[in-house]
Parts: C-alpha cells; structure tokens; sequence
C-alpha cells in the first residue's frame, strides 16, 4: 500500500566535502556509527569493533558481484566523432545495452571503433543495433570473441558521478572491489562491503559466524535520483542475482535457529527480500531479476540486521535503510535523518568511499 511519502521528506543537508572522492588508506580503517533501532541510540565506532556486533550462529550474508572495467572510450569510424561507452548490461555473448555519450551521435547503424587506453585504435568495433525507449543503446561487438576478455586491457574502472576526476586513479581498479569479488558484471561496487579485509572476515568467522554470498550486479541505476514527486510513483531500475543452494541452505538453517540474517549492503537485503516475496518468506536458490523498490513502510521477512554506507539525500538507497529503521511503519525516517545529521556534524564520510553504519 502506498506510503504516501514524498521524496522530498528523504531530503537533508549534506557538504559537498563529506562525499568522499579516494578510499581510506586501509580498508577497515572506516569510521562505525552504530544506530540501535530498538533504543534509537547512537554509537560512534570504527569498523575494527564489527564484531563486537556479532554473535556465534549469525548469518553474514555478502555480496560477491565483481566490478567490470566498463567503461570504453570509442571513435566514430566515419566521422571520427569521440565517444564515451559505460556497459550496463549483456543481452547475448558480444551484445550490451550501454550508456553511449553524446549518444545524439549514435543512430542505429552506427559503427565506433573501441580504442585502448593511450587512445590508439583497435581491432575492435561496436555497431549501434537498437535504441530504448529511455536512450540506452544495444551494442554488438566485433573483432574479438567476447568483450569481456578484453575490459582489463581497454577497460575504465566506472567510478560513481559523484566522484569527480577526470579518470580514475590506478589504485581504483584493486580498491573499488572488494576482497571477495568473485561474479563478473557490476558497473558500481557493493560498497558495505570494501571496508571487509581477508583477516576481518577470518575473524568474524573464527568467532563462530557463517558467512556466505549471493550475487546482485549493480547497475548505474544505483545512483539515479528519484525523480517523482510521491516514492510510490518511482518505478525502480532492474538487476540480476543469483543465490546458490550453499546460501540458500545456510539462511533457511539459520532461521529455524532463531539466527540472525545480517545482509551486508543494500544490494544483499534486495536480494534477500526479493526472493523471500516470490517464495512466501522463504529463501530459494536460483537466478533472477528485481524491480524491488524498498521505502517506509515494508515488512521484512529475512534480514534481521543491515551493515551499509552513508547515502546520498532523495536516494532509493537512503529510503531503503529508513525502512529498515523501522520495519512495517514509516517512523523509521526521522531516527534515520537524525543519525545523518549527526553524522554530517562529526564529518563521517558519505557513499561509496565512505564511512559505515550497522543497525542491528
């Protein structure tokens, strides 16, 4: 039912200089603000302490979609016009809607030579096959049997438009990824989980914690602002997942243990939910794609606990955690509001680069 909430309600004051351009220079070097939902208290730690948090028997559920080197820089074969080309999504082996700029200058038919990083050209082409509606475009390769082989060498890491550099720096492509990257498809991180190390979670597991993965390939969609003026009139972007039977089997046996499901990222808990909605509040293995859009109110069936970044204001992201601050009612915003603003007083670091927040 609609909540009759309106996207201006999500909307708070946020300095430019808190939107954090470069990593920390240690992954669980962070900043933990700790926001208790049963008690509304606040707690200001650093991520080392996360597993002060857990308990033998929890469930941490990851998100292991690796970040592909997608975007491409290209070269009208006819006109020699440039173009930039951010892969969103493969429709068929070689073939990919893009985001093609200025994409006025790609009607169907339209041939661009792919060029490697010091701009020279290539043996690889793309022809403009079709145009959506919404000015995505489908490219189908040529000159190499799968483009994906080739993104590591020609390939940009696809920082987020709010990280504002002419091109990314080398170290993005190791540190805008996390550790446990697996699934090759995402054109933005899961970005809860960069602040994990290899030795963090050999703790968290040695404390008696279950780890395991499902995949989501985040698109740009991440980053779209909601443009309509009621959330219940925002139609959202669409991603695959994937859960394996391994995961599948570790969260249903949690849960006839009372165990808590603690999803680390936004994209974990769409997964999570997604599935437990098409499954009458069970967890299934298998492959699909969401739509979900999550905002106050919304009754969650499987994630007990949430580990996420700071999100940007009017963000689908920011109006998922309100939710999840107060499942099945809408009171959940202002505690979360009020967190971000204790946040922005204390100079936490915003969105993918950022700081950490865990609602237990």
């Amino acid at each position: 039912m609609p909540s009759g909430l309106r996207t201006v309600d999500f909307e708070f004051e946020l300095p430019p200089g808190l939107i954090a351009q470069n990593p920390a220079p240690q992954r669980d070097q962070s900043r933990l603000l700790v926001a208790h939902r049963a008690t509304q208290r606040l707690e200001h730690r650093r991520f080392t302490d996360l597993p002060d948090y857990l308990r033998p028997g929890d469930v941490l559920v990851l998100n292991d979609s690796r970040v592909i080197p997608a975007r491409l820089r290209g070269r009208n074969a006819r006109t020699d016009g440039r173009f930039e080309i951010l892969l969103l999504e493969e429709a068929a082996p070689n073939s990919w809607w893009v985001l093609l700029r200025p994409g006025k200058r790609a009607p169907r038919g339209t041939k661009i030579g792919i060029l490697a990083p010091n701009q020279s050209p290539t043996a690889i082409t793309a022809t403009v096959e079709e145009i959506a509606g919404d000015g995505r475009r489908r490219l189908r390769f040529g000159g190499v049997e799968n483009i994906l082989t080739e993104l590591d060498a020609l390939g940009e890491t696809p920082l987020p438009p709010y990280i504002r550099r002419t091109r990314p720096l080398p170290e993005d492509r190791q540190r805008y990824q996390t550790v446990y990257a697996r699934a090759p498809g995402s054109v933005a991180a899961p970005t809860a989980g960069l602040h994990f190390t290899e030795a963090a979670l050999a703790l968290i597991r040695a404390r008696g914690v279950k780890t395991c993965f499902v995949t989501l390939h985040a698109g740009p969609g991440t980053f779209a602002p909601v443009k309509a003026d009621f959330l219940a009139d925002h139609r959202m972007h669409q991603e695959q997942f994937e859960i394996s039977l391994e995961t599948a089997r570790a969260i249903a046996e949690g849960k006839t243990r009372r165990a808590r499901v603690i999803a680390v990222g936004t994209t974990t808990l769409r997964v999570l939910e997604t599935v437990a909605a098409e499954n009458s509040g069970r967890i299934a293995p298998g492959r699909g794609a969401t739509r979900i859009f999550i905002h106050p109110p919304f009754a969650f069936k499987i994630v007990d606990s949430l580990l996420t970044n700071f999100h940007l204001p009017r963000s689908t992201l920011l109006m998922l955690v309100s939710a999840f601050a107060a499942p099945g009612t809408t009171g959940g915003r202002g505690f979360i509001l009020r967190a971000y603003r204790e946040a922005v007083a204390r100079r936490y670091r915003f969105f993918s680069y950022g700081d950490a927040m865990l609602l237990p």
